[in-house]
């Protein structure tokens, strides 16, 4: 007579075609998580970029506010923030609403080729000279 062995004592294994499925899975899941952290990657440096230029565009507004430069309708130039440069135009406008002047400091970035911009304004009392130079009159 044969002895044959509990079920209870068999060993546990994986069949040829448990171990193919998994596989298949593991190359549909990966390529997927990959190009997910990929993407994630890219919006966090975009988020970066993004705040580094918003600090530059409040820092320049400030600036230009505390050295009166509001009597020009518009200036332009570069700032930088570490080892990155960000070109900025900032306008003064008349405000539709009341007698006052909306400056506004727009300041761009570029994002692995990709052109983007950032702008910070505020209002500001309309000044008799600041409306001479926009060619307007009270």
């Amino acid at each position: 007579m044969v002895d044959r062995v509990p079920s209870s004592r068999r060993r546990a294994a994986f069949t040829l075609v448990e171990v193919l499925a998994a596989l298949l899975m593991m190359a549909i899941i990966i390529p997927v998580a990959i190009e997910g952290m990929s993407v994630a990657s890219r919006v966090a440096v975009l988020g970066q970029r993004k705040a580094a230029a918003m600090r530059v565009g409040e820092r320049v507004l400030n600036e230009l506010l505390v050295e009166t430069q509001i009597q020009q309708a518009s200036a332009s130039g570069t700032a930088y923030e570490g080892e990155s440069s960000f070109p900025w135009v900032m306008r003064v406008d008349n405000w539709p609403e009341d007698a006052m002047q909306q400056m506004t400091v727009t300041v761009s970035f570029t994002v692995q080729g990709g052109a983007h911009e950032v702008s910070v304004a505020t209002l500001l009392p309309a000044s008799p000279t600041a409306d001479a130079t926009l060619g307007t009159q009270q």
